[in-house]
């Protein structure tokens, strides 16, 4: 990539903004979802989503340049990763709350039992090792990896799962009408591509995926090192982790280390370690978990009032 297309990678994304409007889709009609069943156990301690996330997919096939059509897809994308980011770090921080704690009320247990049934985490409730493994699950996925692999995975937002299905990672669902019937699923497979209610409810059941399945253990322990060390880890190192994510293995990690060097993708990292940075306290994490969108777009400086309209 030249230098000035790697300039205007920077650029377009702020300037693309106002052309979502016009080039959404409308939603495809309501049908079962699989995100419903856990939304009341995530959003536990966590201020109502803001409305925007319900906004449609743009139809990102109606781009001609590709540099264009690449930033608007990541500029998209960032918003919600930063919005799922955010509210996990609340979760995270009420966790470190409750560890420092010497005595847990009945409303303390029964957040952490059910933060642990989701992720997946079967310690005796409010042990020292369950608070190790929450906190080794309950953490969040850098930008780069999200925009690589929701590129890769949905073919830059065109693909009929993201267009049909708001589904960017291409994840599976097993209950019948969860989802989309893969046109090359093998006879005698039941399985779906899972349907969301939103891009945003996509990206946080991928990132819930990634952090408790145990096709990733590598990943989590790697982000747990470099949190020891002082460190944000970045998406090309947490990579390594998802070799059993598609059937070409290391061809895929090498895949999408590609597309995060190639697309200049460690700019969105640093972009949300400044913004995490500057706002790591409770007060500033709620103003970017209720923030309107164009508020949580790289190097936006939001205003004090964020109050922004809320899902009923």
């Amino acid at each position: 990539m030249s230098a000035g297309s790697r300039s205007l990678l920077l650029i377009v994304p702020f300037t693309l903004a106002a052309l979502w409007g016009v080039l959404h889709t409308p939603p495809p009609p309501p049908e079962p979802r699989s995100d419903d069943a856990e939304e009341d156990v995530e959003l536990a301690t966590l201020p109502e989503l803001p409305r925007w996330i319900l906004d449609p997919l743009p139809n990102f096939q109606l781009y001609h340049d590709v540099t264009e059509k690449k930033s608007a897809f990541f500029a998209y994308l960032y918003s919600r990763t930063l919005l799922v980011n955010s509210r996990i770090l609340l979760q995270r921080q009420h966790l470190l709350d409750l560890q420092s704690r010497e005595t847990l009320s009945e409303d303390d247990i029964e957040w952490l039992a059910k933060q642990a049934e989701r992720l997946r985490v079967d310690q005796e409730t409010g042990s020292d090792e369950m608070f190790r493994r929450l906190l080794r699950r309950l953490d969040t996925i850098p930008p780069s990896l999200v925009l690589a692999q929701a590129a890769n995975e949905s073919a830059w937002g065109t693909s009929r799962f993201a267009r049909q299905g708001n589904n960017l990672f291409g994840q599976w669902c097993f209950s019948p009408g969860c989802g989309l019937v893969p046109l090359s699923r093998p006879e005698g497979a039941s399985y779906e591509v899972a349907r969301f209610r939103s891009t945003y409810h996509s990206v946080r059941a991928y990132v819930q995926n990634l952090n408790r399945h145990p096709a990733y253990h590598e990943l989590r322990v790697l982000r747990e090192k470099a949190h020891q060390s002082g460190g944000y880890p970045t998406g090309s190192e947490l990579a390594a982790g998802l070799g059993d994510y598609s059937e070409r293995g290391h061809e895929y990690i090498q895949e999408l280390r590609s597309m995060i060097r190639y697309n200049n993708l460690v700019w969105y990292d640093q972009q949300y370690r400044d913004t995490i940075v500057s706002r790591d306290n409770i007060e500033g994490l709620m103003a970017l978990a209720t923030a309107p969108e164009e508020q949580l777009q790289p190097g936006y400086e939001p205003a004090e009032d964020t109050n922004t309209a809320s899902i009923d």
